[in-house]
């Protein structure tokens, strides 16, 4: 059974650097090349597209396979692309100058590819090696540091339409041997290219990393390397069971690359949360530690007659305002300063919202909030907790797992929390029904209502 006309599979299998493989050939940009033009010709119920590990034929990648006419395509480019569907569409014929017809040796490369691949594992299981998973992951650090490094000191807008080394690092106040270190090491993370001394920026790095993009992510990002000198103290934090205070602690740019890093999530994520609990029967709306206000401005935007008011610190409120401002909701989003630990929330809300909040506090003051939060809503209204929610057992989703050691490094007594504790809470509270909503993504929603 062939549910669909044609069924090309490209190798992707990733191998490390050095070492012969399909996407070192550049079988992604031909996966990429192939998803556009089948998108543009209206194909996708006629043509499947799938990806798949390696085939033993590594020396000769990219290497592509046809169905139903089982045709072994290889040395397969990007410019290749047009051709070979146009040429399957027109009259379901091959392009003869890609096809790898020698069964014989096409079966000898990958029985020898197969026997080499076993006894090198047999090798290194033997000397005791490290597995590569293992290694890539202490070094993980690396290729990290060295992108945030490149954001702090804004070196792709500095790169702009191109620049060498000396250039680039009198526009960001660095020494030039050094940028040009970075530089290189950001082209062989291909988020730069390189053409004699000239450095450029990607399509990708243009887009996201350059000021006055209409994508431009960095502010957002810099809270990531602001995090990173956080990570640093963690031994010590796991030694003390606290967190270790950094100086400066707290700085107004700090905050403002938080919220902007709390947008930048924020804003992917709240048209889920507005469709998983819809806006029938809601009028008011409490958004506590709203940062940015982009679920309010969310729910503001879905429902002209729906009221949000946004609960946050005193220097987050006037960041909070920009946001509302630009959205054009400011007639619908009231803004508050005070803290939710300690101050009034006010009554009647048919929702209160903690989205990426209660990460932060510990057991006994999320109990609290939720203690008066069933207090501030009304008949049937509902407590909605966006986050990160462990497993019963703490050890996953890893995403969550990692994150509580996030809260760690980060707050006084913060962490992730699972599905069980927050039910417990809730309930302990006096909300009758809890229940749990999956989004699509880290994070998930634990809903409970007032009867």
């Amino acid at each position: 059974m062939e549910p669909f006309r044609f069924h090309l599979f490209v190798c992707t299998q990733q191998k490390p650097e050095g070492i012969p493989s399909c996407p070192a050939s550049g079988s992604l940009a031909v996966l990429q090349t192939l998803d556009g033009e089948i998108q543009a010709r209206g194909l996708n119920r006629d043509v499947q597209l799938t990806t798949c590990g390696c085939m033993g034929l590594c020396d000769e990648g990219p290497v592509m396979v046809v169905y139903p006419t089982g045709t072994w395509y290889r040395r397969v480019q990007p410019s290749d692309v047009s051709e070979i569907l146009g040429a399957l569409l027109r009259d379901g014929r091959p392009v003869e100058r890609l096809i790898w017809s020698d069964a014989a040796a096409m079966k000898a490369m990958a029985v020898e590819h197969g026997e080499k691949f076993r006894a090198a594992l047999a090798a290194r299981e033997k000397a005791g090696t490290l597995p590569d998973h293992m290694d890539q992951m202490i070094r993980g650090y690396m290729p990290s540091r060295c992108l945030l490094t490149a954001l702090e000191l804004d070196v792709f807008t500095a790169v702009g339409d191109g620049a060498n080394a000396k250039q680039i690092g009198t526009k960001i106040h660095a020494n030039a041997r050094a940028v040009g270190m970075l530089l290189n090491a950001l082209v062989a993370l291909r988020l730069l290219s390189k053409s004699g001394d000239v450095y450029s920026n990607t399509p990708e790095s243009a887009r996201f990393f350059v000021q006055g993009s209409p994508d431009n992510q960095r502010d957002g990002l810099l809270h990531i390397a602001n995090i990173w000198h956080r990570w640093s103290t963690l031994t010590d934090a796991v030694r003390r069971g606290r967190r270790v205070p950094i100086d400066p602690d707290h700085t107004p740019e700090g905050t403002h690359d938080f919220i902007a890093a709390m947008q930048r999530n924020a804003k992917d994520r709240a048209p889920h949360v507005v469709k998983a609990l819809g806006t029938t029967g809601v009028r008011r709306i409490l958004d506590l530690g709203g940062g940015s206000g982009a679920y309010s401005i969310a729910f503001a935007q879905a429902c002209p007659e729906l009221q949000c008011d946004i609960l946050d610190l005193p220097e987050v409120v006037p960041l909070t305002a920009e946001y509302v401002n630009r959205a054009g909701v400011s007639a619908q989003v009231s803004l508050r300063s005070g803290d939710m630990l300690r101050d009034d929330f006010g009554c009647g809300y048919d929702i209160i919202m903690l989205n990426a909040i209660c990460h932060m506090f510990s057991e006994e003051q999320n109990q609290d909030i939720f203690r008066r939060a069933y207090r501030a809503l009304a008949p049937n209204g509902r407590l909605v907790v966006q986050d990160f929610i462990l497993n019963p057992d703490k050890s996953g989703p890893q995403h969550a797992a990692l994150f509580s050691l996030n809260m760690l490094v980060a707050t006084d007594s913060g962490a992730s929390y699972s599905e069980v504790e927050y039910t417990l809470w809730m309930k302990a509270a006096g909300f009758a029904e809890v229940s749990r909503i999956n989004l699509p993504g880290p994070s998930g929603l634990i809903v409970g209502r007032v009867k």
